[in-house]
């Protein structure tokens, strides 16, 4: 920031010939009986020295010239000595890492760390109960819900820490050696994990479908997409079914601050247009009145019209009922919610039974109702459900 008026005023800089003058003076005041030799050899490097330094000047005056790369880069990079830039380089990764896991990471989330990332985590306001120490309170992430793969624990694990513990990155931060990957953990194995992300996967297409078919949702093409092909976190398509049979919405955009996610990690914020007065007021209302998996993160006004609901990481798997086999007897015969997909209707009707079976083990709660709902909210518009 330039700052006007009148400040300090600086003496002009001496010329290069003029500090050369200088240090031999200088040198052979110290030196009375040095031979002529000794005092050419000074004088020589004195020039090669000022040679040197006008040419970096001349170097710095022509870069300065060039336009900027882009305006987006930071204002103050590292500097200083090469192993100095790397440590702040590393530093300044481990911060933004641990920022995100403060406000994007679910508030009951085990998260295992090394002992510098959790120092670090505990700066950004993470409570050290959530945490578990690799080599010194654990020898594996096993028990925690996400594992911060810094370089050391990479370094310590090998690739196992991706083919064993934790095989989905969630947030990455950072480039090369210096990268740190926020990872979810496979409490059993990265086969079965990424055999229940797959199944997800097409839970959430099915969802997505449907609820494209009701009547009282519209969207925006951007939206559309993300709900045709399964890229939205099943905690919002569960609350927006519940929310559609309440009132008409609109959907404009899917999203969150995931930066370097896996192409199989769903988005887990939205943000969305309730049709009619004192739509939005409601809705925050009802979201503000549910539990955990379905309490959102966070959920605020955006703009005149609309606004933005938002859940914590990891996304869950089988909300949906796409990994757990045999969960409604549909036509009289048991199917899997996604079986029975062609059917349409009793499609619906696997995902509210699911939605019930959910709500009744968490106590008849509001969230309960909302998963409920998904069997009106997600085909054609039925019974509101509060």
């Amino acid at each position: 920031m330039a700052y006007g008026g009148t400040g300090r005023t600086q003496r002009p800089e001496p010329s290069w010939p003029t500090v050369i003058a200088t240090t031999v003076r200088l040198w052979l005041e110290r030196h009375p009986r040095a031979g002529r030799r000794s005092v050419l050899a000074l004088a020589l490097i004195a020039v090669l020295g000022a040679a040197a330094a006008g040419a970096l000047i001349g170097h710095a005056a022509t870069s300065s010239a060039r336009p900027a790369v882009s305006s987006a880069r930071p204002a103050a990079a590292p500097s200083g000595p090469a192993p100095v830039v790397a440590l702040q380089a590393v530093a300044a990764t481990r911060e933004q890492a641990a920022r995100w896991i403060a406000g994007q990471v679910a508030p009951s989330a085990i998260v295992s760390c090394d002992p510098a990332m959790c120092a670090a985590l505990q700066a950004a306001g993470v409570s050290g109960g959530r945490l578990l120490s690799i080599g010194t309170a654990a020898a594996d992430p096993l028990g925690s819900d996400v594992v911060v793969a810094t370089p050391a624990l990479r370094s310590q694990f090998g690739a196992r820490l991706q083919s064993v513990y934790a095989p989905a990155v969630i947030a990455s931060f950072g480039s090369g050696a210096g990268r740190i990957d926020i990872r979810a953990i496979a409490p059993d194995g990265a086969a079965a994990f990424e055999s229940a992300q797959a199944a997800d996967r097409r839970a959430r297409v099915a969802a997505g479908s449907q609820l494209l078919r009701n009547r009282r949702v519209t969207t925006t093409a951007a939206a559309r997409s993300a709900l045709m092909n399964g890229d939205v976190d099943p905690r919002l398509l569960l609350t927006l079914a519940a929310l559609a049979a309440q009132r008409p919405l609109r959907i404009l955009a899917f999203g969150d601050s995931s930066p370097g996610a896996g192409p199989a990690v769903p988005l887990r914020g939205a943000e969305i247009v309730a049709v009619g007065a004192g739509g939005r007021g409601a809705i925050l209302s009802f979201l503000d009145a549910q539990r955990p998996p379905f309490l959102p993160m966070r959920a605020a006004l955006a703009g005149p019209s609309a606004l933005t609901v938002d859940y914590a990481a990891p996304s869950p798997l089988g909300l949906l009922g796409g990994q757990l086999g045999p969960v409604q007897s549909c036509g009289g015969t048991h199917e899997n919610c996604i079986d029975c997909r062609p059917a349409g209707h009793c499609a619906s009707r696997c995902a509210g039974v699911a939605g019930d079976a959910a709500g009744r083990e968490r106590g008849g709660s509001v969230s309960g109702a909302v998963s409920g709902g998904v069997g009106h909210g997600m085909g054609q518009a039925g019974p509101p459900v509060a």
